[in-house]
C-alpha cells in the first residue's frame, strides 16, 4: 500500500519559520452544509457508554457537527441531562455489562424513536438491537457506528471464559455484518474495519477517522514536564504495559529513572491489581504515577506534562486494523511517540520524522529508543514539533466532519460529496506518503 500526503490538504503558507495551525473548526465557513429538501439535517445518537461521555461520539463528531449546523440529540447511561443550542443530551439507565446492554438497547430505542431527528446513528454493536427496532419496526433511517474492531477485541476480554471469546468475536461480526446489509449508514474509524464488510448490503460505508478535535489542542499553554514518559489509553497485557514496565526497568538498570504517568481504563480491578503489584516487584513505585481516564477537555493538558508518549501496543488482531488516536493526540500536544511498529500506524512515522518505531514486545528495543530520546532532549522537541504541525496543518477533525456532513447528506438523499458515497480507496492510500 503506497501513501501520499496530498489526501489533506494544506492552508496556504505562512510567514517563514512561523508556525501555521489549520483553520479554527468555529472559523469554517457553513455555507457548504447539506441540506435535504432545504431542511435542517438533525442526527439522534445512540451510545451504549455508561458515565461519561465516549471521546469519538461527542467530542469528534457531535460537538463539531453541531457547530456545522446540525441539529443533535444524544440519547444513552451517560452524565446527566442537559439542553444547549442545537443538542440535547438525554441520560438513561443502562446495563452495568456489554451484554446486559445489548437487552436495554430495545429501551433506548423506544426512548430516542421520540426524537425529531431524521437519522438515528447508532455507536457500537450493543446497540444494533435498537437499530433493528428503529429501521424494520418504525422505519427509520439508521447509521451505524464502530469505532473499533470489536470481533477482534472479543479474542482478548478477560471477563469471558477463553473457550468462549472466539464465539463471541463470530456473533459480533455476524451483528456488524446484519447491519452493514440492513441499514442505511455503515461507518468505521479505519479500512483495515470495514475491509470485510465493504461490500456488505447497500448501506453507504464511511471511514470517519478518529483524529483529534483541534478545539482542545490549540490553545495549549507551556507547561512544565513532570514526566518524562506519557501512556494514555487502556492498560492491559495487550496494550504492552508489561512490556513497557520491563523497559522502565531495563532503564532504571542503566540508571535511568524514568518518571511516567500512566492515565486510562484497566478491564477489571484485578487487572489494575495486578499492574500495581507488578510495579511495585521491579521497584518502580518511586517513579510511576497510574491514573484513571481523564475528561477529554483535560486531554491536551495531561498529556503535554511528558516530554514523551509511548504507545507499546502489541501485534494482535485488533491492533493490526485500528489506527490509534493516542499518537495523533500526542502529536498535536508537541510530544514525539515511541510506537510499536504495527501495520495502520507505521506510515504516518515517515522515516523517524515524527518518533520512532520498534517491533511489537519487544522491551529491549522500547527501552532503547526511549533512551535515545531523552538524551537527545533537541532532537525530540524537534519530532514533536514536527508532529504537531503535521497534525494541525493536515490530520485533525476538521475533514473528518466534513465527510460525515456529506454523508449524511447522501444518505438523506441530499447534495453531499462522494466521501460520503462510498469507500472508494482508503483515504490513507493519499494520506502520508511513505517515500
Amino acid at each position: 500500500m503506497k501513501f501520499s500526503w496530498t489526501h489533506f490538504p494544506v492552508p496556504a503558507p505562512a510567514a517563514a519559520g512561523a508556525f501555521q495551525p489549520a483553520l479554527d473548526p468555529l472559523d469554517l465557513d457553513h455555507s457548504d452544509l447539506p441540506l435535504v429538501s432545504g431542511e435542517r439535517i438533525s442526527v439522534c445518537h445512540l451510545s451504549p457508554v455508561r458515565g461519561r461521555l465516549d471521546a469519538r461520539t461527542y467530542n469528534m463528531e457531535i460537538l463539531p457537527a453541531v457547530k456545522h449546523g446540525v441539529r443533535a440529540a444524544l440519547v444513552g447511561p451517560h452524565g446527566t441531562e442537559r439542553h444547549e443550542d442545537g443538542l440535547d443530551v438525554l441520560p438513561l439507565a443502562g446495563g452495568g455489562t456489554r451484554w446486559t446492554r445489548f437487552l436495554t438497547a430495545p429501551a433506548i430505542a423506544f426512548v430516542a424513536r421520540r426524537q425529531p431527528a431524521r437519522i438515528y446513528h447508532l455507536h457500537n454493536p450493543e446497540m444494533i438491537p435498537a437499530g433493528l427496532l428503529l429501521k424494520l419496526l418504525f422505519r427509520k433511517t439508521v447509521v451505524y457506528d464502530t469505532q473499533e474492531d470489536f470481533a477482534s477485541m472479543m479474542l482478548t476480554k478477560t471477563y469471558l471464559p477463553a473457550r468462549l471469546r472466539g464465539l463471541a468475536g463470530k456473533v459480533v461480526r455476524t451483528a456488524e455484518r446484519l447491519a452493514a446489509n440492513l441499514f442505511d449508514g455503515f461507518m468505521t474509524a479505519d479500512p483495515g474495519t470495514l475491509r470485510g464488510l465493504a461490500r456488505a448490503g447497500k448501506s453507504r460505508k464511511l471511514v470517519f477517522y478518529n483524529l483529534p478535535n483541534l478545539e482542545y489542542f490549540s490553545n495549549l499553554k507551556p507547561a512544565p514536564k513532570r514526566f518524562d514518559l506519557v501512556y494514555r489509553g487502556g492498560l492491559s497485557e495487550r496494550a504492552g504495559t508489561f512490556v513497557l514496565l520491563d523497559a522502565l526497568q531495563m532503564l532504571r538498570r542503566r540508571g535511568i529513572l524514568a518518571e511516567t504517568l500512566l492515565f486510562g481504563y484497566t478491564d477489571d480491578q484485578q487487572v489494575r491489581a495486578t499492574i500495581l503489584e507488578r510495579v511495585r516487584r521491579m521497584n518502580l513505585t518511586s517513579q510511576i504515577v497510574l491514573h484513571g481516564r481523564v475528561p477529554h477537555a483535560d486531554m491536551a493538558e495531561t498529556l503535554a506534562q511528558a516530554r514523551i508518549s509511548v504507545c507499546p501496543l502489541m501485534a494482535i488482531p485488533k491492533f493490526m486494523n485500528n489506527i490509534p488516536v493516542k499518537v495523533f493526540e500526542s502529536w498535536a500536544c508537541g510530544i514525539p511517540v515511541v510506537s510499536s511498529d504495527l501495520p495502520p500506524i507505521r506510515p504516518f512515522f515517515r522515516h523517524g520524522e515524527y518518533g520512532l518505531l520498534v517491533p511489537p514486545g519487544d522491551a529491549g528495543a522500547l527501552a532503547g529508543a526511549i533512551e535515545e530520546l531523552l538524551k537527545n532532549p533537541a532532537r525530540a522537541r524537534s519530532m514533536g514539533l514536527a508532529g504537531r504541525s503535521a497534525v494541525f496543518e493536515r490530520c485533525n477533525n476538521t475533514r473528518e466532519i466534513r465527510k460525515l456532513l456529506a454523508f449524511y447528506a447522501k444518505i438523506l438523499g441530499g447534495r453531499g460529496g462522494a466521501a460520503g458515497g462510498s469507500t472508494g480507496a482508503p483515504p490513507w492510500k493519499s494520506a502520508w506518503k511513505s517515500d
